[in-house]
């Protein structure tokens, strides 16, 4: 069996793990979460969203070193629980993260040309995987300067809104919202954190796995929360929640809120930008997992190949570009995000669970049993408080999944 080379150290995977998650949540989620809850409930759910995360990283950080190989909780799932679980858990990762690449293409599409928005989407998801293409070493030099570029466009925002945005504290502290509410809008951000997975999914690429892995998804995420925080308390300062939640473009009318409507261009290419980088690396992972799934016969053999010369999954990561532009063509970006985050908050679901079989770690000062579970049930719990359309979409597929998985199995 082809193997991939470990080319990546703990530099490289936390960067390629913030190229997963910045510009998601800052430029696509606030504006929908902020319309289910007030202010005060959106930062509530900011970090309600961003301790499941946490659970879920140290969940996923443990299994990628005990199984250090492409596939993330399609291979733990297989190992610690069942084929079952496996399948189901590669599925839902899949079938959301490619709606997640459909609507982070759909958002470059609209920065970059509105008229011709499904166009510059299609080309967009082209470029970004002949960059993949090249191999996973051009992937992390891409997605380093991404990450640069970005973080500084987060940094003029912020300080914008700060010294010129009229930030009034009152209104963080207004409409505090339902706990439902809340609930729904955390479902909603977790969406914007769920990029960190795909350092575990790069496992097999990465140095000293046992090592390297559990460095590198906390500090990712640690990095995002914050940065998610500051511009959240910004954002809703700035123009209040219900400003922002009819906001299509919120960080552009920040800086023009603060009276520097000549930095909206810069706040237009920044989140081109960004989203760009999440592609990146999106479509690196879901390729990755579909390879594990091809290596098991879950999905057809052929998309096991791994490129002789670049070393990368050039069959998969070529599929699930095919598919993500026929959603590019098809699809809704808003709709994309909600049925993402219930099929990747089961995937998370899996990732506890599996996690739960590890036993203890006495080398672990975390209580990392207890974060397990409370990852378990808060991924449950954030997603079947979505949005009715998106629960019963995810869970249909899930359920379709589940009944090839059966056949299949029945005709062997």
């Amino acid at each position: 069996m082809s193997q991939l080379r470990r080319r990546l150290g703990v530099p490289e995977a936390v960067v390629i793990g913030l190229g997963s998650m910045l510009g998601a949540g800052v430029f696509v989620v606030f504006a929908p979460a902020a319309a289910t809850t007030g202010g005060a409930g959106l930062l509530v759910a900011v970090a309600v969203a961003g301790f499941i995360a946490f659970c879920n990283a140290t969940s996923s950080a443990r299994l990628a070193a005990r199984h250090p190989e492409s596939g993330g909780t399609y291979v733990y799932g297989r190992e610690r629980l069942s084929p079952f679980a496996g399948f189901l858990a590669g599925w839902g990762f899949v079938v959301g993260k490619t709606a997640s690449c459909a609507a982070m293409a759909l958002t470059i599409g609209a920065y970059l040309w509105p008229g011709q928005a499904r166009l510059a989407a299609v080309a967009a998801v082209l470029a970004v995987t002949a960059v993949n293409l090249g191999g996973i070493g051009k992937t992390a030099t891409a997605t380093t300067v991404l990450v640069a570029l970005v973080l500084a466009v987060l940094a003029m925002v912020v300080v914008s809104g700060l010294t010129a945005g009229d930030v009034q504290v009152d209104r963080l502290g207004a409409g505090g919202g339902s706990a439902r509410g809340v609930l729904t809008a955390a479902g909603l951000l977790f969406f914007a954190f769920a990029g960190y997975a795909r350092i575990a999914t790069l496992g097999e690429e990465v140095r000293d796995p046992q090592r390297t892995i559990p460095r590198a998804v906390p500090l990712a995420l640690g990095v995002v929360l914050a940065v998610y925080l500051v511009v959240a308390v910004v954002a809703v300062g700035v123009l209040g929640a219900d400003r922002l939640a009819a906001s299509a473009a919120p960080l552009v009318d920040v800086v023009t809120a603060a009276g520097l409507p000549g930095l909206a261009w810069v706040v237009r290419a920044g989140a081109t930008i960004a989203v760009t980088g999440v592609l990146l690396s999106l479509l690196a992972g879901v390729a990755r997992t579909l390879l594990a799934m091809a290596r098991r016969h879950d999905v057809p053999g052929a998309l096991a190949a791994v490129h002789p010369v670049r070393q990368v999954p050039h069959r998969a990561e070529l599929a699930v570009a095919a598919v993500v532009i026929v959603v590019v063509l098809l699809g809704d970006v808003r709709q994309a995000i909600g049925f993402s985050s219930c099929t990747v908050l089961v995937y998370y679901a899996i990732t506890n669970a599996s996690a739960l079989r590890l036993g203890r770690d006495p080398a672990r000062r975390l209580p990392v049993r207890a974060l397990a579970v409370a990852g378990l049930v808060g991924c449950l719990l954030l997603a079947v408080n979505l949005p009715l359309g998106s629960v019963l979409a995810g869970f249909a597929v899930l359920a379709l999944g589940a009944a090839w998985y059966a056949v299949r199995r029945l005709g062997a």
